[in-house]
């Protein structure tokens, strides 16, 4: 049991460290491709670590109404999507298999948005106010969309373990996969959105709103809350695959986590294409967008609880 729950911590960590480590990459990537898209030259990869380095040097200065909140917030959101990391499969099977299941895996991918709407409402000013309020309106109808498609993958293994919910349980056996197919394309549809890129990153908006419920942050808090966003590049990308594109994931490691990276970087230049090729929506245009999203996954559930 003690072995157990140690290789468990074990790969955990070899988790959160994979996410830390690459995730600038794959921000360099997005934003290199982007320029070329763009016909400019573009930063070089290594700029977001820069970046980053350069704001956790910054004085931590705090101007929010509520700098209590503002600390707390930045830290709840970073120790979410990390948290999110130790349980979702990265080459290997999910590593806190035994200390969460996919209840948990939802209230903590809830959790990280959550932590964004109290940055905002610490911040206290028009601009951060505007944002919270584009970004509540936007999780009322993004986040079901995330639940409906782990809890597809809970109803075709009748588990709610995430070592089988997350193991392309979209395909489970006995099961004709027309649940899974159809909520394969509405998350891959919604990836946009959840990860907050153009043309979905209308709470933010810098030409609009002046990056909203960030508008108030520098420094060290800034360096988190640009750390979150690059993660959930990886993390929301590897639950994705893990859910709806399994196929590899069990070679042997460090073969299966190659494999991995590589479908995450496909994904990553999906998103990259989308961005750079598309202009930002109006609010209503994409609420809109994400009801008619989650209107589809209610019909892949109802496939799901029908046995399809």
């Amino acid at each position: 049991m003690g072995s157990s729950l140690a290789f468990s911590i074990a790969t955990g960590a070899v988790n959160v460290a994979l996410v830390l480590s690459v995730a600038p990459l794959f921000e360099g990537i997005l934003r290199k491709v982007t320029a070329k898209v763009q016909s400019r030259q573009g930063p070089p990869l290594w700029q977001p670590y820069y970046d980053l380095l350069k704001l956790l040097g910054k004085e931590d200065l705090e101007s929010g109404e509520i700098p209590g909140m503002q600390r707390a917030a930045a830290y709840f959101a970073f120790a979410a999507i990390l948290s999110v990391a130790t349980l979702v499969p990265m080459g290997a099977p999910a590593p806190m298999d035994g200390a969460a299941d996919a209840v948990l895996l939802v209230y903590l991918l809830t959790f990280c948005g959550v932590s964004t709407l109290l940055a905002a409402l610490a911040a206290g000013s028009t601009y951060s106010l505007l944002g919270m309020s584009r970004e509540m309106m936007a999780m009322m109808t993004l986040e079901p969309i995330l639940a409906v498609a782990i809890v597809i993958g809970a109803v075709h293994t009748r588990s709610l373990r995430l070592a089988t919910v997350l193991d392309g349980s979209a395909y489970a056996p006995g099961v004709f996969p027309w649940a899974g197919l159809v909520m394969g394309v509405v998350l891959l549809l919604s990836l946009q959105a959840h990860l907050s890129r153009l043309p979905f990153d209308i709470s933010e908006a810098e030409t609009e709103i002046m990056e909203g419920p960030m508008v108030e942050y520098s420094g060290p808090k800034l360096a988190l809350f640009k750390y979150v966003r690059m993660a959930k590049l990886v993390v929301y990308s590897a639950l994705f695959v893990a859910l709806f594109v399994p196929w590899g994931n069990h070679l042997v490691y460090p073969v299966g986590l190659l494999v991995l990276l590589g479908k995450i970087l496909v994904l990553v230049l999906a998103v990259t294409v989308v961005a750079a090729t598309h202009a930002r929506y109006r609010i209503d245009q994409a609420i809109r967008y994400y009801a008619g999203l989650f209107a589809a996954s209610m019909v892949a559930l109802g496939l799901a609880v029908s046995g399809y």
